[in-house]
């Protein structure tokens, strides 16, 4: 049965679900793997979809395999912020702002055990946002947790989450959102020696609600030892036309999609954060009911930036 428009028009109801649910699952957490997270009573862990990668160009010489080297007791401080900026319209119904504010999140890593996969601690304190209501929210979120499984390749392999027991919900998604959309926007390395001009690609799946192919092309700009500037180009695509909702709520034509953007990272081999860099990833979506005319917009823009 369609529900009622805020102009009073009827909307068919994948339409209206869609609309009622959290639409950044069609942007900020779209970056969540298509797997059922494990859980216990306060942590929850994340497992992130495995990515291949393919040189394009190996570089000039000299040219060097490059690892992580990660030993137990290194440690990091560093700053990340994101932002999710969701404008929806469905039909000629006024946009709707479905934004996550700016949140802004000091990390202190630790390495905790190498072999064979690094284990990597965070503990997140005195976060903040410019939204009054989020840091209000934040304000007991101090000593929340963090954790990551990263390869010797830079690949992430598992997202932790352990929020503290004073957690608002707003808060416990805001963390899970910002961590989600920093791990699929890291840059895993190459197995094939690589110098300084190196092309290579990461391919991946996302999203938790539409499954997405995304591809992430990476430049080696420039070296200075473990330090490593990278250029990186990021492009999802549905790998199918139809979005089958959530909760049996129905189905959607996937009538348009665009999610692309660029940006850079500066990272160090012998820490398990990036050190610096900025990435934007948006674009254009359109749904359309399969059973009548009418069709939801989504105008999206995801950015994230790290800090030392």
């Amino acid at each position: 049965m369609p529900l009622l428009s805020t102009t009073g028009r009827r909307v068919p109801f994948a339409l209206a679900a869609l609309a009622l649910t959290t639409v950044l699952t069609a942007c900020g957490d779209s970056d969540q793997p298509p797997t059922t997270p494990t859980s216990s009573p306060s942590e929850v862990t994340v497992p992130v979809t495995a990515a291949t990668v393919e040189v394009l160009d190996a570089g000039s010489e000299p040219r060097e395999v490059l690892r992580m080297n990660l030993p137990v007791g290194t440690t990091q401080t560093a700053t990340l912020v994101t932002q999710a900026v969701v404008s929806q319209q469905i039909d000629q119904q006024p946009a709707q702002d479905f934004s996550s504010p700016e949140i802004t999140i000091p990390l202190s890593a630790n390495v905790t055990a190498d072999d064979p996969t690094a284990v990597v601690d965070l503990t997140l304190s005195s976060m903040t946002s410019p939204d009054a209501t989020l840091q209000a929210a934040l304000s007991g979120a101090d000593g929340s947790a963090a954790g990551l499984s990263v390869t010797d390749s830079g690949a992430i392999t598992a997202l932790r989450l352990k929020p503290s027991a004073n957690s608002a919900n707003a808060a416990r998604a805001a963390i899970e959102q910002a961590l989600g959309q920093a791990v699929y926007r890291t840059v895993a390395l190459p197995d094939a020696p690589v110098g300084v001009g190196a092309r290579w690609v990461v391919r991946q799946q996302v999203s938790s609600e539409i499954l997405l192919d995304q591809t992430t092309t990476v430049t080696l700009t420039a070296r200075e030892g473990n330090r490593l500037s990278l250029a990186v180009d990021v492009s999802q695509t549905p790998q199918s036309p139809v979005w089958n909702l959530a909760g049996d709520a129905g189905t959607l034509n996937i009538d348009q999609y665009v999610m692309a953007g660029s940006g850079n990272l500066t990272v160090d081999l012998s820490l398990p954060l990036p050190i610096d860099g900025q990435m934007t990833v948006g674009g254009d979506q359109a749904y359309g009911d399969p059973d009548s005319s009418s069709v939801i917009r989504q105008t999206i823009s995801n950015s994230i930036r790290w800090e030392s």
